[in-house]
């Protein structure tokens, strides 16, 4: 398959705000080769690669992964809570008393 055909076709966005920062050479004839290769303009391949990223690393910090035993846990949790102990029932009665003097 040609590489003009599987390369994206970069998305409308209206730009109003502008991000400038600086890349040392070898940093950007890189980015300058993966554009070409993807057949796109720097500045799209760049909004595209920077977005995508940054996605990613909000998705990362927004997903709580949990494995089998983690996850029975929690649900145990939920389901059968422990009894509330003596300190549980001091730091409640102290919110109380700071909520409702």
């Amino acid at each position: 398959m040609p590489a003009r055909a599987i390369a994206r076709k970069p998305e409308a966005r209206a730009r109003s705000a502008r991000l400038g920062f600086r890349v040392d050479a070898a940093t950007k004839r890189l980015v300058e080769r993966a554009a070409e290769l993807e057949r796109r303009k720097l500045t799209d391949y760049c909004l595209t690669a920077l977005t995508e990223a940054a996605r990613a690393t909000i998705e990362r910090h927004e997903t709580l992964v949990l494995s089998e035993q983690e996850r029975r846990a929690f649900f145990e949790a939920l389901i059968h809570p422990p009894k509330p102990n003596a300190r549980l029932r001091r730091a409640f009665e102290a919110q109380r008393r700071r909520i409702a003097p």
